[in-house]
């Protein structure tokens, strides 16, 4: 009695439900004490807007270092950066508007995400074994035997893709809220992908 073994590959599309956002702003000088005192008030306006709206603040990171030019010490840089999750996809643009408003020195996202991707895992699942069955009825038939039980499934890496995202880096333009709805960054379709190896019994 032989033995088939195959893979399979399942893929299900989700739309994100929800979006991460990393934002960082910088300021200088003389000195460290004093590159974070202003750093302090540049984000005192970015806590209040944190803070007023549906944004949930997953980490916070400050970073400070002495400036050097030429082999000597030139004054201090301090840079707080933030990683933001948003998970009312509606407020999405009037948040990125007022973070691009208030002149970061970098902005990356959003990254898109599913808050919950069981279900889609378990449907990628089903679509793996199956196509895994299928390579290996197509198997038996080729060698005129009829598809048995199955023996053995390992499962194998999964995988979620659809993250796109746009950057700003030193923003410089006009003054107000830019109109980043325009950008039209809808939430995308996110990936879903399992993959499985089976192994089958072939009967005589």
């Amino acid at each position: 009695m032989a033995d088939v073994v195959t893979k399979g590959v399942g893929k299900v599309e989700r739309t994100a439900d929800r979006a991460e956002v990393t934002v960082s702003f910088e300021t200088t000088g003389s000195s460290r004490a004093e590159a974070v005192d202003a750093l302090t008030r540049r984000v005192a306006e970015v806590e209040a807007l944190l803070a007023r709206t549906s944004v949930d603040v997953r980490s916070r990171r400050l970073d400070v270092h002495t400036n050097w030019h030429r082999n000597r010490r030139s004054g201090a840089r301090a840079m707080q950066q933030y990683l933001l999750r948003v998970d009312d996809l509606a407020l999405l643009d009037e948040l990125l508007g007022a973070l691009v408003a208030a002149e970061p020195a970098w902005l990356n996202g959003p990254n898109w995400q599913l808050r919950d991707d069981a279900d889609a895992v378990r449907e990628a699942q089903r679509e793996a074994v199956a196509d895994a069955r299928r390579r290996a009825a197509g198997y038996a038939d080729a060698l005129g035997a009829r598809l048995g039980a199955l023996q053995k499934l390992t499962d194998g890496d999964a995988e979620t893709w659809g993250n796109e995202r746009v950057a700003f880096a030193g923003y410089g333009g006009s003054p107000g809220t830019p109109q980043v709805d325009q950008l039209n960054l809808t939430a995308q379709e996110i990936t879903v992908a399992v993959r499985c190896t089976a192994a089958w019994t072939l009967l005589d």
